[in-house]
């Protein structure tokens, strides 16, 4: 069985969030999806659980950070090709994500960072494939 993924992040409006995860072209699992939370699914390896406020904080002693306002985590996802990190933006642009800086372009690897309508911090990327075999350095000294 290989390692599947669920990463956990919160919501002020669940219905929201699960319309603009479907803009970003996920899938929202039935099964696992209530009241409370929804199961979006990115691939069949790939889930977020997005958890209301009151649903989260039943897992965690802990306080719950504010997304808008502090930083936690950086969720990046791979994408197919620059175009392909560039669509997911304008769809989560248009589905009322906002982007905190410009694209990142290094050559071997382009990234686009969006916050989704929560705050919650999402980035796209796509790494140049010899780049991800043979390591950033020698893709740039081979494109030199």
């Amino acid at each position: 069985m290989s390692t599947q993924i669920f990463v956990n992040l919160t919501t002020t409006d669940l219905d929201r969030s699960k319309a603009f995860y479907t803009a970003l072209g996920c899938e929202i699992n039935p099964l696992f999806t209530d009241e409370n939370a929804a199961c979006v699914v990115w691939d069949e390896q790939v889930f977020f659980m997005v958890l209301t406020h009151e649903h989260f904080g039943q897992f965690t002693e802990k306080p719950l950070a504010d997304p808008t306002t502090s930083a936690q985590v950086i969720v990046a996802l791979s994408r197919d090709s620059r175009d392909d990190v560039d669509a997911t933006l304008v769809a989560g642009l248009a589905a009322g994500g906002r982007e905190p800086r410009e694209p990142q372009d290094y050559g071997f690897m382009y990234s686009r960072t969006i916050e989704d309508p929560d705050g919650n911090i999402l980035e796209f990327l796509y790494m140049d494939p010899a780049a991800a075999e043979q390591g950033p350095e020698s893709y740039l000294a081979d494109n030199a």
